[in-house]
């Protein structure tokens, strides 16, 4: 791979498999919208090292309505990972956003990548698209159902992934994302909310009673799957990459406090729309044709994350 195509690159997963490549010695065409989603600041600040170096090109672009052609220009791979996040908005007049981002967007690159000599396109999709399910771990061949009109556009994008694969031979991989964390989360994600309200010593809210569970995955973990997928697998296959243990949301509240020495305040409230019970990731094939092997515990994971937060509350109030 001499050039990569890494799509939502200033975000929180992006920016950190944009440079994991360039420290592999491959070029990086980096491509983000900077959506007003959440501030820009963060997604400036999650490629400020990057820019500058040499291998790195950073283009302001809304994949929806920008010509794809030029972005793809030379490239040998891409890695899909812009979208529209986040579950609970989902719902509604936004959902005309979900639309844009999650499946049109998905539509042009692969529409204009059908013509070309690729050697991959892995497009990044979710857990979110198993939705409500009692048939633990989730596999890849089991029943999809998303229960979220977010998780419903990004089943539609996997399944477009799959079309064109078939169609055109574009060499597709789906990589369903499992309950990602670490430095540089998402503001909007709960571990980032939790964290930065106990460092101020404010409450927290939990929807539902805690209890509901999650396969809680380490952005590098996910980091070396992804970047795996551009070389590794065949392509019209989907992934999951989980990391690897069903933990409840009380359980990772509790690892929070221990990793801040603090007691965290929490007010519970109702369970929201098209959150589900419970995930669980089956690796199985993801470690067969990927090589993927999470490492990170939720416990040393987490460490790293209230780490990076303190720096950047700090930063903020300085």
């Amino acid at each position: 791979m001499n050039i990569v195509l890494v799509t939502g690159a200033a975000g929180f997963i992006g920016s950190h498999v944009a440079r994991k490549l360039i420290e592999s010695g491959t070029h990086v065409r980096a491509v983000d919208a900077f959506t007003n989603y959440y501030g820009r600041a963060q997604k400036e600040s999650n490629v400020a090292d990057l820019r500058g170096r040499d291998g790195f090109e950073l283009i302001e672009a809304d994949l929806s309505s920008a010509d794809p052609a030029p972005l793809l220009d030379g490239v040998d791979a891409v890695c899909h990972l812009a979208a529209q996040a986040g579950v609970r908005d989902s719902w509604g007049a936004d959902f005309d956003t979900y639309i844009d981002c999650n499946i049109r967007s998905t539509q042009r690159l692969l529409e204009a990548a059908r013509d070309l000599d690729l050697s991959r396109f892995v497009y990044a999709s979710s857990s979110s698209v198993y939705g409500e399910t009692e048939d633990l771990p989730m596999r890849e061949d089991g029943r999809t159902c998303p229960v979220s009109p977010y998780g419903v556009t990004k089943l539609a994008a996997e399944h477009l992934a799959v079309l064109y694969h078939r169609s055109y031979g574009v060499p597709t991989v789906s990589l369903r994302y499992f309950t990602v964390y670490g430095p540089g989360q998402r503001p909007d994600m709960a571990f980032h909310r939790f964290i930065r309200a106990a460092l101020a010593d404010e409450p927290i809210t939990i929807y539902g009673d805690g209890e509901q569970t999650r396969d809680f995955t380490y952005v590098d973990d996910i980091v070396a799957g992804t970047v795996a997928a551009l070389t590794d697998g065949p392509p019209g296959t989907v992934f999951n990459l989980g990391g690897g243990s069903r933990v409840s949301l009380n359980r990772a509240v509790e690892s929070i406090e221990n990793a801040l020495g603090t007691t965290i305040r929490r007010e519970y409230t109702e369970k929201a729309r098209g959150d589900v019970t419970d995930t669980l990731a089956a690796n199985d094939r993801a470690r067969h044709d990927l090589g993927f092997a999470p490492g990170v515990t939720l416990d040393d994971g987490i460490r790293a994350q209230c780490a990076w937060m303190r720096s950047l509350v700090a930063s903020d109030q300085a």
